[in-house]
């Protein structure tokens, strides 16, 4: 064999993210690897590469093998990362969805996907059946994990796995870079969840991508307080980075503000992950808490920027290492701010990451931009974020049309609308799908909404449009209160003397809520608050702002 040829065959199946994992158990395999403070049970690195292999096995000897789909819908447990690293071993694509999702959003994966295996959580049970029931595709195996019992003709996870050999499994198949080991579900913020195929090489990528920027290594602690099945939960100090850098993982099953305070305190967590939104209460938790916070290196928000006046609270009271992340399901985060580039920049999504190229461009109505046909880096025209990556596969699975409009000659154009900087700092304005047009004039919810939640009794604002006969579009303004004394008038008076809402940005209605609709990485689903806002107009139930009138 030449030394090219050498060369080629080591890169191609070694670099891969199973025998980068397989690399950490051999040389850490006595180190402690994972915690689940519910179970109150913890995992070497080589106890859990022993579980891993009993699913591995059991699944080998039910045929599961090379290009097989396991698809399962549970929240961050043990048995997710074993359906995680599990399937990768036999060849296998590992499929994430989210257990929240309604049962006609699950058939949309089960369809599409068409799994051999499904996993779902007992708590889940109820709409796992029905989405059974609708599919076309019903999986040959079907896996609850839970201590209930299971439905007839599905199995519990702990018999399935019992008696199975903790032996690396017996196989012909031998991974490679450009294998799809795992396809997620994009959280559906503009509609139906689409597949996002992942190969060897974004896996390994994404995850030097965590490794470079935290920077995390194996003494570190991460502890994610969402979901793993998005990439932010999954990739930004979820499983995937730490286990591939031999760190410890600390699951957290269900967010709680004083329990996260508590894990960090009790477990030394050095990178503590989740959305802005979390963070925020995590500040209001600590101020009555006053957990040992001393063991935090960073807090990594990813999902939605980090608003100024959020990002210097965090900074004061849980810790003045802020690191922030702007991308995609697609394409894992592109843009990063570091801690010594805030509070400065705070509000921006930062600039390209290492490896990635992020562009803001021209958006035309009869053709997509090309990515030199970029905006003026003023930090005031509006164009498209492109983005080019090597953690992307650049394609979505068994959706052509989706794929057409989204991917083209190595960019993904993401729809998100931002102005850029003369530092390729780019601020994210909002969906092309999300904007208002009112009197000609284009208005951006996020520039509204950061805003209105700068108000100190507003807890989280969510801006859309409705139809106005004068306008062409109204805004309209959600208020989830920290306050429940807050009036429309209040918040009148308050738009009128802000600098930062022109008078044609101010909203025209609000209706105050108590909860607005997110997606489980914490991104507001605008076309849900669109939907809900065109429902409570015709009901009458939006407050007028003119007429100043309280809630």
């Amino acid at each position: 064999m030449s030394d090219k040829n050498m060369f080629q065959e080591v890169f191609e199946h070694d670099f891969t993210y199973i025998e980068g994992f397989k690399r950490v158990v051999r040389r850490l395999s006595n180190k402690e690897a994972m915690v689940d403070p519910i179970l109150e049970k913890s995992w070497t690195y080589g106890q859990l590469n022993e579980d891993v292999n009993r699913f591995a096995n059991a699944l080998n000897e039910v045929g599961v093998g090379k290009g097989d789909v396991v698809l399962f819908q549970l929240p961050n447990c043990p048995e997710f990362v074993f359906s995680y690293l599990a399937p990768q071993k036999i060849g296998a694509v590992t499929s994430p969805a989210n257990p929240g999702f309604a049962p006609g959003e699950s058939v949309v994966c089960l369809n599409s996907s068409r799994p051999k295996v499904y996993l779902y959580d007992e708590k889940i049970k109820d709409n796992a059946s029905k989405a059974l029931k609708e599919t076309e595709a019903k999986p040959e195996i079907i896996i609850m994990v839970g201590e209930g019992e299971a439905p007839e003709g599905h199995v519990r996870y702990k018999d399935f796995v019992e008696g199975k050999s903790a032996a690396e499994p017996e196989t012909d198949y031998k991974s490679h870079i450009y294998d799809e080991i795992m396809r997620l579900y994009t959280s559906g913020t503009t509609g139906k969840p689409k597949g996002v195929p992942l190969y060897n090489a974004n896996e390994v990528l994404s995850a030097h991508d965590v490794m470079m920027h935290f920077p995390m290594n194996a003494t570190d602690v991460t502890m994610n307080t969402t979901a793993w099945f998005h990439r932010g939960g999954i990739h930004s100090g979820g499983p995937a980075p730490t286990f591939f850098a031999g760190g410890k993982v600390v699951i957290m099953r269900s967010f709680q503000p004083q329990l996260a305070l508590k894990y960090v305190q009790k477990y030394g967590v050095t990178f503590l992950i989740g959305a802005p939104s979390i963070m925020k209460m995590l500040v209001r938790q600590q101020e009555r808490y006053g957990a040992d916070l001393s063991s935090l290196k960073g807090i990594v928000t990813m999902g939605a920027p980090f608003e100024r006046a959020d990002c210097i609270k965090v900074q004061e009271v849980l810790t003045p290492n802020i690191f922030n992340g702007y991308g995609t399901t697609e394409t894992f985060w592109n843009t990063f701010l570091r801690p010594y580039e805030l509070p400065e920049m705070a509000g921006t999504a930062g600039r390209a990451c290492t490896d990635d190229d992020v562009r803001v461009v021209k958006v035309f109505d009869d053709r997509s931009a090309s990515p030199e046909e970029t905006v003026a880096m003023d930090e005031t025209e509006v164009g498209e974020v492109i983005i080019r990556t090597p953690k992307s596969s650049y394609c979505y699975y068994n959706n052509p049309e989706e794929e057409a409009n989204k991917f083209k000659n190595g960019w993904m154009y993401t729809g998100d609308l931002a102005t850029w900087d003369k530092n390729q700092f780019v601020t994210i304005a909002g969906r092309k799908d999300d904007m208002i047009i009112s009197s000609g004039e284009n208005i951006y919810p996020a520039i509204v909404e950061e805003a209105l939640n700068v108000h100190p009794k507003v807890r989280q604002s969510a801006v859309t449009g409705v139809p106005d006969k004068v306008r062409g579009e109204a805004v309209v303004a959600y208020i989830v209160p920290e306050d429940e004394d807050l009036t429309v008038s209040e918040m009148v008076e308050f738009c009128i003397n802000s600098d930062m809402l022109s008078v044609y940005k101010r909203p025209r209605y609000y209706r105050f809520v108590k909860e607005i609709p997110m997606t489980a990485t914490g991104k507001l689903q605008h076309y849900l608050v669109r939907e809900m806002a065109l429902s409570d107009m015709e009901m009458g139930l939006l407050k007028l702002a003119m007429q100043k009138e309280e809630q």
